[in-house]
């Protein structure tokens, strides 16, 4: 019976969650499975991966073939390095002391590497957020400063009309004192 490590989908439509299932290869691909070993969720950044490592680890070492996807999570998580100087060990070629202050080495790196891109995600988040702020409160000034100068407009013709209001009013009573002097 080959065993393949791979995904098994679940979750509604569009918002997928895989398993990771230990499965005989010729099962359906949401069907029976072996064991399950963790959960792979996609819909986060940075995607979210948890798999038991030492039961993962265990079935690659008993021959357990990892599907493509498996494989690069496996690689992320470390276990196909794990593996690698598992069998290091196995051979004779390295100690399991080495083995393991190798492994620390890798993880430490590689821990580094996911922490300051997740870093990197939220600065840029802030950033953008900023940007935009900045941007909305341009708009509201630039609409403020045009609502003002409306206004003014609006005022300065209104001014206008009162003065030609009261020039005209001036206008017809000078016309009157006029047209009384002569009478």
């Amino acid at each position: 019976m080959a065993v393949r490590i791979r995904l098994s989908r679940r979750g509604r439509k569009k918002l997928a969650i895989y398993d990771v299932v230990v499965a005989d290869s010729r099962a359906p691909r949401d069907g029976k499975f072996i064991e399950k070993i963790g959960t792979y969720n996609p819909n986060t950044v940075p995607a979210t991966i948890q798999i038991e490592d030492d039961r993962a680890l265990d079935w690659l070492v008993k021959g357990a073939q990892p599907s493509t996807t498996v494989r690069r999570m496996l690689s992320y998580k470390g276990l196909m390095m794990k593996k690698h100087l598992q069998i290091g060990v196995i051979k004779g070629a390295v100690t399991q002391e080495q083995a393991d202050a190798r492994f620390e080495e890798w993880k430490a790196q590689k821990d580094a590497k996911v922490q300051a891109r997740v870093e990197k995600l939220g600065a840029d988040k802030e950033a953008q957020a900023k940007a935009r702020l900045e941007a909305e409160a341009k708009v509201s000034k630039a609409r403020e400063e045009a609502i003002l100068k409306a206004k003014a407009e609006k005022d300065a013709e209104l001014a206008a009309q009162v003065a030609e209001a009261n020039k005209t009013e001036e206008q017809k009573e000078a016309e009157e004192e006029g047209t009384e002097e002569k009478a």
